[in-house]
């Protein structure tokens, strides 16, 4: 008898310390990876692994257990419920759904149905279907975001009307802008490995509350695989390998991670290399596009080479490899500790844009590239789940990042080489906590500190003796700072209707020197000490279960940078732009309204109307450099011009989407996004934003059978004629196509594509397309490089 009750209390006591749960498809009873299993207040939150399975030990007791996952239904179930069902959860799948869970919107797993922004998600199995090259690839498949391209190892995003440094970019939490993001394309979002991506997340709109400066357009949010522990003595092995060939730039990528998982500690390890020849464009489309030679350099001359294949888009050839580490440790229920190392390097890569330009009838450049586009981050990251009086949970993160690019220039039968580089080292801190006071109420708050050191030079050599001498370096030598303070609060007010609130204060410091070596600046250093306070107010009404109406109102501000003050560049053929230390802050006021409509399991409507007053919006204008509005700059007399808070701008549009089952398997999806845009011109006249695309979209047929996926697409995007182009892109003719008149534009265009993938063995999957089958020859709006023409894709993936 006692031996009885011994046992008893040892397997109540073990119970008690680790309680298994499986999580299956309610049709297929196969088991369910990464379902998110928590509470309402997100004070505690699991995810199930490849077998369908988590601990929910730390869930005994609770009534309002939430299972979660993209593609289900959300269940809510008691605990005790789950024991008198011998802890398995049956899952149905969802063609519609208007509750998915998010994290960018407060930096917490949340519903979205609670979230008053507008938020687009890609999962895993989006990306891989899609089979995107590059992380900026990935951002232009979702249909909700636009990518300009001036090479192919590039990627600069548009959205609502704003891009470059009015974006924010994250990875893993951790804010990856610098201080020199510039006003001009980016390209460091091709720095990241979609291959090693958990899911990603565009939050739409203006978010300084929660993520300070730049996050005035929308922030982009991305999230890597996770280790994931074992939940019993035994280790959890996950990976996968994959090979990918891509026929219209010759592409070869070679990936490969692996996970391996003990009871308190896991690691995962991601590798990816590729590698891109030269980028054929299409065979249908405008002749403009055509750039049929490129420069060789043959003895010691430059020659112009007349191509065999007109289509290629020489030079655009480039490789590139991204590393990661993590490791995961959690010596108990309440605390979780994760360190992540990551690293991509490119290759030099052309900067094809500048190769189409001419003078006297020749190029212009024999040389104008990128050197090798370095990234390095470590992160830690430290999670503690505890219900006191402060908070719930805490997430404290704390990043070291290393960013290294470089331009490399050289113009035709000219023996002199520069090069800039520019080394930036960031530092940052963010602490975030929640607390949940009842049922109806959770609090959000943190602070955050960010450092970054600005280091560049510049170096001109003579091609032919190899003698080497400094020159002007693109930036003077900077230290920049943000320290922030933010709070926002949620408050469902009734079961329908759900309020969220926030306020932050930023303080940013510039401290700026310069070398007058080479120009003849009237100052020797700037300095900036200012602060930003925004806040915003957002509403979720639930009409019913089916029917969401969302609002939401809220400012942003982007602070000066290093970029914005200390740049000195050619910003165009005939023009310079020089530093201007009397820059403050531009602040943007913006306005939603969004409604989303389920039509039982047939239709899903979802409607968001936006509009975006920015003032002070920092702009390039004419100016003057002691007294003179012209100086010999790289030999050549050029209009001096510099940044200023000389505008306000307006941008308003919609974002469309509609879903439409047509059963058996079948699913008709389309996004649409219509964007206007105007900002102040010096003389008070208005001028089309450059950064407010044409109307552009994607349209989709899917079909689905057990392991086998379908997809016919369509992606395309409006005209924009050339009295509707920006001031500033309407004399780039190297860029963009001549109308009947001899006026630049911009042509509309589609691509047809046709996407599959199947899993023909429990350990195999094969995944490929045809892309643009119809071979045109389309360039995206404000692009110095033309898209893929007709491309075959193909990926074989294998998975343990």
């Amino acid at each position: 008898m006692r031996f009885k009750i011994l046992m008893g209390m040892l397997f109540s006591i073990s119970l008690s310390m680790a309680q298994q749960i499986t999580v299956v498809d309610k049709t297929t009873m196969e088991p369910i990876e990464f379902v998110q299993i928590g509470n309402k207040g997100a004070t505690k939150m699991v995810l199930t692994d490849a077998k369908g399975q988590a601990d929910i030990a730390e869930f005994g007791g609770m009534s309002d257990i939430i299972f979660r996952l993209y593609g289900y239904e959300p269940l809510e179930i008691d605990f005790k419920t789950l024991e008198a069902n011998n802890f398995k959860v049956e899952m149905a799948s969802s063609v519609f759904m208007i509750n998915e869970v998010v994290i960018s919107a407060n930096r917490w797993s949340q519903i979205s149905s609670d979230v008053p922004h507008k938020i687009s998600r890609l999962t895993a199995k989006d990306i891989a279907l899609q089979n995107p090259q590059t992380a900026a690839d990935l951002l232009s498949v979702s249909g909700d975001v636009f990518v300009q391209k001036s090479q192919q190892g590039g990627g600069s995003p548009m959205i609502r009307g704003f891009a470059t440094n009015r974006l924010l970019y994250t990875i893993d939490g951790v804010r990856m802008n610098t201080a020199i993001f510039r006003g001009g394309n980016l390209q460091n979002v091709i720095s990241l490995d979609p291959l090693a991506m958990e899911n990603a997340e565009v939050l739409f709109g203006s978010s300084s509350t929660i993520y300070g400066s730049d996050a005035i357009g929308g922030v982009m949010s991305f999230q890597t695989l996770k280790p994931q522990f074992s939940l019993d003595d035994q280790p959890y092995v996950k990976g996968k390998a994959l090979m990918r060939y891509s026929s219209a730039n010759n592409e070869n990528t070679g990936h490969f991670d692996v996970n391996v998982g003990w009871e308190k500690w896991a690691i995962v390890t991601s590798v990816s290399a590729n590698k891109f020849d030269h980028l054929r464009q299409g065979s249908k489309g405008p002749d403009d596009y055509l750039k049929p030679f490129h420069v060789q350099r043959i003895d010691t001359v430059d020659v112009v080479i007349n191509q065999e294949d007109e289509l290629l888009q020489v030079p655009s050839a480039y490789s590139q490899i991204n590393l990661m580490q993590k490791v995961r440790f959690a010596p108990n229920k309440n605390w979780d500790i994760e360190y992540g190392f990551h690293f991509s390097e490119t290759s030099s890569y052309g900067r094809y844009d500048r190769h189409t330009e001419l003078k006297n009838g020749l190029p212009k450049y024999a040389e104008w590239g990128y050197g090798p586009q370095k990234w390095m981050m470590n992160q830690l990251s430290i999670t503690n789940y505890s219900s006191n009086a402060i908070y719930d949970q805490m997430s404290i993160r704390i990043a070291h990042q290393n960013f290294v690019e470089s331009r490399i220039d050289r113009k035709f039968n000219d023996n002199s080489r520069r090069t800039r580089e520019e080394n930036v080292t960031a530092y940052s801190l963010n602490a975030d906590f929640t607390k949940r006071f009842s049922a109806k109420n959770n609090l959000f708050y943190g602070v955050e500190y960010v450092m970054n050191d600005v280091t560049s030079t510049g170096i001109r050599e003579d091609i032919n003796t190899e003698i080497s001498a400094p020159t002007s370096s693109r930036y003077p030598q900077s230290e920049w700072q943000s320290m922030g303070v933010y709070l926002n609060d949620e408050h469902k007010i009734t079961e329908k209707l759900t309020l969220q609130g926030g306020v932050r204060y930023t303080h940013y410091l510039l401290d700026a020197e310069f070398d007058n070596t080479f120009f003849d600046f009237p100052f020797q250093e700037a300095n900036l000490n200012n602060g930003a306070l925004t806040g915003g107010i957002g509403a979720v009404y639930s009409i019913n279960s089916k029917t969401v109406l969302r609002f939401n109102a809220s400012t942003a501000f982007r602070s000066p940078n290093v970029d914005d003050i200390g740049k000195v560049f050619d910003s165009e053929p005939g023009a310079v732009v020089i530093p201007n230390p009397d820059l403050k802050a531009e602040y943007a006021y913006n306005a939603d309204l969004g409604l989303t409509r389920v039509f039982g399991n047939v239709l899903k409507i979802d409607l968001t109307a936006y509009y975006t007053i920015l003032e002070n919006a920092l702009v390039r204008r004419d100016f003057q450099l002691n007294g003179m509005d012209s100086i010999i700059f790289d030999g050549s007399m050029s209009q001096v011009q510099a940044l200023q808070n000389a505008a306000n701008a307006n941008v308003y549009g919609i974002q469309a989407g509609i879903d439409i089952n047509l059963t058996k398997g079948f699913i008709l999806s389309s996004k649409f996004n219509y964007q206007m845009g105007e900002e102040e011109m010096d003389d008070g006249s208005l001028s089309p934003s450059r950064h407010a695309a044409p109307w552009f979209g994607v349209t989709r047929c899917s079909y689905t059978y057990r392991k086998l996926k379908l997809e016919v697409n369509a992606q395309y995007q409006g005209e924009r004629l050339h009295a509707d182009l920006s001031v500033s892109e309407q004399g780039k003719t190297d860029i963009y196509a001549l109308d009947e008149n001899g006026n630049t534009y911009s042509p509309s265009w589609y691509t047809l594509n046709l996407k599959a993938m199947y899993q023909f063995h429990d350990n195999f999957t094969v995944s490929g397309g045809l892309e643009n089958i119809t071979d045109q020859r389309y360039r995206s709006y404000s692009s110095g490089l033309s898209g893929a023409g007709r491309n075959f894709v193909l990926s074989l993936i294998a998975n343990f």
